[in-house]
């Protein structure tokens, strides 16, 4: 069984966020993780890998410093790591981003690609299900469960106030919630292991069946209007009266700001 996940490296919103001049993230300038939901679909991945031995191939596109998370990834048991880079990628929204890693999972066996169900810096959960578009595969979004029965997969899809158990013929695309298990750690022996295998890096070159219309911030339909870091507070009224006179002035900014 060879399984493919697809994971991204996302800014750490807890250090702030920073905005390039055309409404892109500088990402270059932020610390960054590897997405949660990515994670836990690289956690089920392993876990085939302990029950059927299943080979594990991580591959992200991103910037140079992306290859962090792929080393993690292969700290924490993955056989192989792919790096997608190339500054005619940049600026990529989900469409030019899905279109350019098909292109790289194309060079690739698979039976199940895995990704997250969305990214935290997008929050659009677009990406998955539109690789599995371009690759012409089955998808099960929101996946909390999962098992293999022989040439099958079988996952319990999440909703708001239900679920469904699906089950589809390998190949087939899996988007994975957080919920889906619990990552493991990166082990000592694990990071050694890492340095010693390294990162397999593939430039737009290596992409067959790409058509450069798709590709990068030019071959993104998605056009930012405005961006902006998250609106502060002012620092607020203080107002000193007796708790008669309170009750007035409150009620009076109440009712002639219409909020009653």
């Amino acid at each position: 069984m060879k399984v493919v996940v697809c994971v991204k490296q996302v800014p750490d919103t807890a250090g702030g966020v920073q905005f390039n001049p055309d409404g892109t993230l500088n990402r270059a300038a932020m610390l960054a993780i590897m997405n949660p939901d990515d994670k836990a679909g690289l956690e089920a991945a392993l876990r085939l890998k302990d029950e059927f031995g299943a080979e594990v191939t991580v591959v992200t596109m991103g910037l140079p410093k992306a290859q962090d998370v792929l080393l993690e990834a292969l700290a924490m048991g993955a056989d192989k790591a792919i790096l997608v880079t190339d500054r005619r990628l940049g600026g990529a929204d989900t469409w030019a981003t899905s279109q350019t890693v098909a292109a790289a999972v194309r060079n690739l066996e698979y039976d199940i690609i895995i990704t997250g169900r969305q990214a935290i810096d997008g929050d659009t959960a677009q990406v998955g299900p539109q690789i599995a578009e371009h690759l012409g595969l089955p998808v099960i979004s929101y996946c909390q469960e999962l098992k293999i029965d022989g040439d099958y997969v079988i996952a319990k899809r999440q909703y708001d106030d239900r679920y469904q158990i699906l089950k589809a013929k390998m190949p087939v695309l899996l988007t994975a919630l957080s919920e889906l298990n619990t990552p493991r750690y990166m082990t000592p022996g694990g990071i050694f292991d890492a340095v010693d295998a390294g990162v397999t890096v593939w430039s737009r070159d290596d992409l067959k069946d790409l058509d450069d219309a798709n590709i990068g911030l030019a071959g993104s339909p998605t056009k930012i209007a405005k961006a902006s870091d998250k609106v502060r507070k002012g620092a607020g009224e203080v107002v000193n009266l007796d708790t008669e006179a309170s009750v007035a002035y409150l009620m009076e900014k109440l009712t002639g700001n219409h909020i009653i």
